[in-house]
């Protein structure tokens, strides 16, 4: 079987997921299809809307000592927290990852669910997780952390694709040859292409998943909105969850 690999979902963190979840749905034209129950554990809570075919998630914490509340702490709210791609097979891109000196952080395990997750200090910027649904190669088809029935949730009337994601760093060139190697897609320039969104990587001062950039039916109609809701805006962007949203019509 050839190697499948897809960008699943984008992660962002935030101190309180009141009002940046409603923010991100009223202003790109997005609706929540799923709470996960099961991030409570961790101390979290979340909601997920779908990009089309990509989930774009916020959590928060509500307790303290959680991964994601030191996350803040540390880059004091700037940054996207986790970006999650589904493969044919998670352990051995996890087993992959240990050979060049990546720690496994997190496995997760909820049949037909199978998910790895690698340690954030060693992908640098942010974490990388790997996961697979068992009978789920469309990527239309069930995916358990975005609940029962998300595709009936996608939106494309605003907003229509996720298109990339861009990480900063001192070295962009090697952390997209870092990143390169752990996914397992060379590093062509300072970018890594998969088949439904591309990486880039730029000079910044801090390494960060810095900017999502999404393709939109009406770039100044969702500016428009964003200054609606009290947000920020500079030319194309405007700064929501730790993360530059960037649009292209």
């Amino acid at each position: 079987m050839a190697p499948y690999m897809r960008l699943r979902q984008i992660c962002l963190v935030a101190p309180q997921l009141v009002p940046v979840i409603s923010d991100i749905a009223e202003i790109m034209g997005l609706a929540v299809c799923y709470r996960d129950g099961n991030v409570a554990k961790y101390g979290l809570e979340n909601a997920l809307l779908p990009v089309d075919t990509i989930l774009l998630e916020v959590v928060a914490p509500f307790k303290d000592g959680t991964t994601a509340g030191r996350f803040i702490e540390k880059t004091g709210g700037r940054g996207g927290y986790m970006a999650i791609f589904c493969c044919n097979d998670p352990d051995e891109r996890g087993r992959n990852a240990n050979a060049l000196g990546v720690r496994t952080a997190n496995v997760i395990d909820h049949a037909p669910y199978h998910g790895v997750q690698l340690h954030p200090r060693d992908c640098r910027a942010a974490f990388i997780e790997f996961n697979h649904t068992e009978g789920s190669d469309d990527i239309l088809g069930p995916y358990p952390p975005a609940g029962p029935d998300w595709q009936k949730f996608i939106r494309k009337d605003v907003t229509q694709a996720l298109v990339a994601v861009e990480m900063q760093s001192p070295d962009p060139q090697g952390l997209a040859e870092h990143w390169g190697k752990i996914i397992g897609i060379a590093a062509d320039g300072s970018e890594l292409k998969l088949p439904n969104a591309t990486f880039r990587f730029a000079k910044g001062v801090s390494e960060i998943m810095s900017a999502l950039e999404f393709r939109v039916t009406d770039v100044a109609q969702v500016l428009h909105a964003a200054k609606a809701r009290g947000v920020a805006v500079a030319g194309n962007e405007f700064l929501l969850g730790g993360v530059t949203f960037r649009l292209a019509g």
